[in-house]
């Protein structure tokens, strides 16, 4: 029997971290158990302000995050923070070691803290990550944090979840900005050179502006700050920019597009679970599968054309479609 997932909400919306870490539960289960819980919890969601933290390895994501948490728990403001992992191709497994950075917050009732392992999933975020950010806001919490993996140049799927992109950088690492150009470059809506006290920050933090400016003209001025997370120097002007962006984002229409587009792709992120669930997986337990896949590797038949003739069948419920069946 499962829980009264509008009792866990009306729990959670009231702060107990217990509910809403059950709710997150069931979502990671996925299937019928998640989609009855987001259904529930979707008339309450569209509230809360989502920030991205990205940036490769070692730049101090989790730091900066604990950082920024207490500034706005200062004002008042309930925190939820999703802290994504690298899940090991080994063993499965994932070290979930961002709370151990983060440990003076699990006492503070405003603040939720949820790490997640990637599941082997790319782009740098877990699969049910949409999913927890909306248990987080659903739960009534008024800005979520979602710290991505360490990644690289194309690990850019925390766009599609966060209202606005904090891509972190830190001095020392060779070629200064080698780890955020390219794509990784392009999502971010500001940027900042953490560990500022090191050698080389003032210079990196010049070369990021410098790539910036290389962008399309008719693009606002992208800002980037000098911030020391351990130190605490410059957290405060990093939160007061996010938030002038976030405002910005607003006032300027940006910010309902990306929530549409987020809302679109979303849905068509369900739809293709759904048709794998009811069409491919049964399709790859059958034996006309198998059967097929014989035919493939001794050439006898094109495995291009019978993918082509499979998807036109089954979209049209033409004839032929039984052939395939049997």
């Amino acid at each position: 029997m499962t829980d009264d997932f509008a009792a866990l909400l009306e729990r959670g919306r009231t702060g107990d971290k217990r509910a809403v870490a059950r709710l997150i539960s069931h979502i990671e289960q996925g299937g019928e158990m998640a989609r009855s819980v987001l259904t529930q919890l979707w008339p309450h969601t569209g509230r809360a302000r989502i920030f991205g933290i990205t940036g490769p390895p070692g730049a101090g994501k989790s730091t900066l995050t604990n950082a920024l948490t207490k500034f706005w728990r200062a004002k008042g403001l309930r925190v939820g923070i999703i802290a994504v992992d690298p899940t090991s191709p080994f063993t499965g497994g994932a070290i979930l070691g961002d709370r151990v950075r983060m440990g003076d917050l699990t006492l503070d009732t405003g603040v939720f803290i949820r790490s997640m392992g990637t599941r082997g999933q790319l782009g740098g975020l877990s699969p049910a990550t949409a999913g927890a950010v909306h248990a987080l806001d659903a739960c009534g919490y008024d800005l979520i944090l979602l710290e991505t993996v360490g990644v690289g140049q194309s690990e850019v799927a925390v766009m599609e979840i966060a209202d606005l992109v904090l891509v972190l950088n830190v001095p020392g690492l060779g070629d200064d900005v080698q780890a955020i150009k390219a794509g990784i470059l392009e999502i971010g809506d500001l940027f900042a050179v953490n560990k500022a006290d090191r050698p080389g920050a003032d210079r990196t933090a010049n070369e990021l502006r410098a790539m910036l400016e290389l962008g399309e003209e008719e693009k606002r001025p992208l800002p980037v700050l000098l911030v020391s997370a351990s130190q605490g120097t410059g957290v405060t002007e990093l939160c007061e920019e996010l938030e002038r962006q976030y405002l910005l984002l607003d006032g300027n229409g940006e910010l309902a597009r990306r929530r549409a587009l987020r809302l679109r792709s979303e849905l068509l992120t369900l739809v293709r679970e759904g048709i794998e669930q009811r069409l491919l997986r049964p399709l790859l337990d059958s034996p006309m599968f198998a059967q097929s896949l014989e035919r493939f590797q001794s050439r006898t038949e094109s495995p291009y054309r019978w993918a082509e003739e499979f998807v036109t069948q089954i979209s049209g419920g033409g004839p032929g479609y039984e052939l395939h069946k049997s």
